[in-house]
């Protein structure tokens, strides 16, 4: 039972087919305008040929699709554009694809990375990704469900879980420790959950440690460290992590998969496939877990079609396991290229067949959703008056070879961080026993 909880720390995935050019004045419809799955056809070359393929998990009779605004801006707060000039040109990629001299901000300004030309432009346009602007990382609520071929499965979890960013921070007040929370600091994120259903594993609570040298090369990082707490029998357990790909629990996420990948960039070739015009799900205008328990997600359970989709500029990356015996031949990751967030994702197993598609609903952390305020809802804090976040408030994952797959909801999530004490106690291994 415990490896099927585990998963929730750290699930991610993107992947996609090769892009095609399309002009915005060729998009065939205005701001506001709502699609119907009978117009459907219109919106195919904004779409990721793979995604397109297999559209009926996505697009539905009834559905009623939202035309957002045209390339919105969502540029990060100012303290973390700041940190990028500042230390511009100091960051980076060792012979192995490891991150050297990061400081704060975005290690590789976007504008002056050469897709086309660069044979590094993968493994910097990954970095950033690593590294974008989210918060001071996550506190949400979180349900995982399990379908197959539209049936929702008993196979489901609850519960909560917080992620803090405790290295390379921007804001002014961390300047005197370099960028760290705490002085001295090894671990770059703290993650953990607390599992409240299914009764039969409520009370279990882990905590994972990703430390700096996780990111290093393959050869010599060193392992992520993970403890659990298990209500059954009382006690806590260490584990250290080491196979991050391998699918969790019988379901169709592995550890990489959650928000299309928070795996450990040395440990694959990274390479820039070249941009591409592409319209998602960007910024919801549904509520969905923890404030409504039903909302339509289609026959399959994985439509985001009646919500708002917009017509953004992403970045098509390709990953290649440097480890022979890794599930995946190559995967595809479409980030949008102004967040960095992801939009698809595309894995192909080792047969070269598409194996897994993987997408994401979002929330930007200004607007309003219904009567929920965005400051009431994700507040500021010292340095950041304005989180000026754009998150992922959804993932799934489709195994078109099954028909099964899974969505994981988190739309109440935000990154506005505790009190410094609250959150030394919290991110200490002591806690799991005691509880919040």
């Amino acid at each position: 039972m415990l490896p099927r909880i585990v998963f929730c720390l750290n699930l991610v995935v993107l992947l996609l087919s090769p892009p095609t050019a399309a002009a915005e004045s060729e998009f065939p419809f205005p701001a506001g305008q709502i699609v119907s799955n009978g117009q459907v056809q219109k919106l195919r070359e904004w779409l990721p040929e793979a995604f397109w393929a297999h559209r009926q998990y996505f697009f539905h009779d009834g559905m009623a699709l939202e035309i957002g605004p045209i390339q919105r801006d969502y540029a990060p707060p100012s303290v973390y554009r700041e940190a990028t000039q500042r230390f511009r040109g100091t960051a980076r990629i060792s012979s192995q694809g490891a991150l050297e001299g990061y400081r704060a901000g975005q290690p590789f300004p976007a504008e002056a990375i050469d897709c086309s030309g660069d044979p590094q432009a993968g493994v910097e346009y990954i970095w950033n990704f690593m590294h974008r602007w989210q918060g001071f990382g996550v506190r949400a609520s979180f349900r995982y469900n399990y379908f197959d071929r539209g049936e929702l499965l008993p196979l489901m979890y609850a519960g909560s879980t917080s992620a803090w960013l405790l290295k390379y921070r921007p804001e002014p007040q961390f300047a005197e420790n370099s960028g760290d929370v705490f002085p001295r600091e090894e671990r770059v994120a703290v993650v953990g959950f607390e599992v409240e259903e299914p009764k039969t594993a409520r009370g279990t609570r882990t905590l994972t440690y990703r430390y700096v040298d996780s990111l290093g090369p393959p050869e010599t990082a060193r392992p992520e460290d993970t403890w659990i707490y298990s209500s059954e029998i009382r006690r806590v357990r260490k584990i250290s992590q080491t196979q991050r790909s391998s699918a969790v629990g019988g379901t169709d996420f592995s550890f990489d998969d959650l928000f299309s990948f928070s795996g450990l960039p040395p440990q694959y070739h990274w390479r820039c496939i070249g941009e591409r015009r592409v319209i998602a799900p960007m910024n919801t205008k549904q509520l969905g877990y923890p404030y409504a328990e039903k909302v339509d997600f289609g026959p399959s359970g994985f439509s985001f079609a009646s919500d708002r989709w917009e017509l953004r500029d992403a970045v098509v990356l390709e990953m290649k396991a440097k480890d022979p015996k890794h599930p995946y031949q190559r995967k595809e990751l479409w980030l949008d290229r102004q967040t960095l967030e992801p939009l698809y994702s595309f894995a192909y197993d080792r047969s070269g067949a598409l194996w897994k598609i993987i997408y994401h609903n979002h929330r930007w952390s200004e607007d309003d959703l219904g009567e929920i305020k965005a400051r009431e809802w994700y507040a500021g804090w010292e340095g950041v008056p304005e989180p000026r976040d754009l998150r992922v408030v959804a993932d799934v994952v489709v195994n078109v070879q099954t028909g099964t797959g899974n969505r994981l909801d988190f739309w109440d999530s935000h990154g506005t961080p505790p009190k410094l004490s609250q959150l030394r106690r919290y991110v200490d291994v002591q806690r799991l026993r005691h509880g919040r």
